[in-house]
């Protein structure tokens, strides 16, 4: 029996674990360096920076949104394997095969660049990218060995990584889009993604050298934080309730 590529290998560990992994990996490489304070000048490029940083994070809910509210496909897969009882190519997986996955390079290249520390940027993109690059060769070889013929088809017509956005309106004939279904499925990654922004600002704010209006900015920040918590609070107890399922 031949063994399997090193790349579908370590693409199956992190599929499994991933839930674990990632979260301290973000974490470590937010504790390694601090974030970029900002400076006395102003500082223009840290402000145009953080915009382009906010507009990646957003971007990368949004897709995740449009994948979820379309389509959704469960990716802890079964038993925490790479597993697929259908081959799902309408919604967005017929826009890309691997849409969830670039929104969230787009979200995790975004909290990095908020972050603003070259180091951090640098090395906690490549890391994810190495790391989804390496889970997708998992899941493409459970899913060329299942679904055989109808897979190399798909595979031939649908981009890996990029959006083939005139595929759209003929991937999502006919579908309703959900919000609700955003909502239950994705409150967490966009309460994460708030409160690491909120969490970053904070940081920044309190220890920067620059005079101003610091502690009306850390009450406002430490009040959006509370409104995010409360609103994470409220979505939780409505999913948990049956409130938030499709009719």
């Amino acid at each position: 029996m031949a063994m399997e590529p090193v790349t579908v290998t370590i693409g199956n560990f992190f599929f499994r674990f991933r839930n674990q992994v990632f979260p301290l990996v973000i974490l470590a490489l937010f504790l390694m360096r601090a974030p970029a304070l900002p400076t006395v000048d102003g500082d223009t490029v840290g402000r145009l920076r953080e915009a382009v940083a906010l507009l990646s994070v957003f971007c990368g809910l949004g897709l995740r949104a449009l994948v979820i509210g379309y389509a959704y496909i469960r990716r802890g897969g079964r038993n925490r394997r790479v597993y697929a009882k259908n081959l799902v190519t309408e919604g967005m997986f017929g826009v890309c095969r691997n849409p969830l996955y670039v929104g969230n390079m787009l979200l995790y290249f975004g909290l990095f660049l908020f972050h603003g520390n070259p180091a951090v940027v640098v090395t906690g993109t490549c890391l994810f990218f190495f790391i989804y690059h390496c889970i997708v060769f998992a899941e493409e070889d459970f899913l060329s060995e299942k679904f055989g013929d109808a897979y190399d088809r798909y595979r031939a017509d649908v981009p890996r990584w990029w959006m083939r956005w005139s595929n759209f309106a003929e991937a999502t004939q006919g579908m309703r889009f959900s919000l609700l279904r955003v909502l239950a499925k994705d409150y967490s990654t966009i309460a994460a993604a708030t409160f690491a922004v909120i969490a970053t600002e904070i940081y920044r704010i309190a220890f920067s050298d620059v005079a101003g209006q610091r502690t009306r900015s850390l009450v406002l920040l430490a009040l959006a934080m509370l409104a995010a918590g409360v609103a994470t609070a409220v979505i939780s107890y409505l999913k948990r309730s049956g409130a938030l399922e499709e009719a």
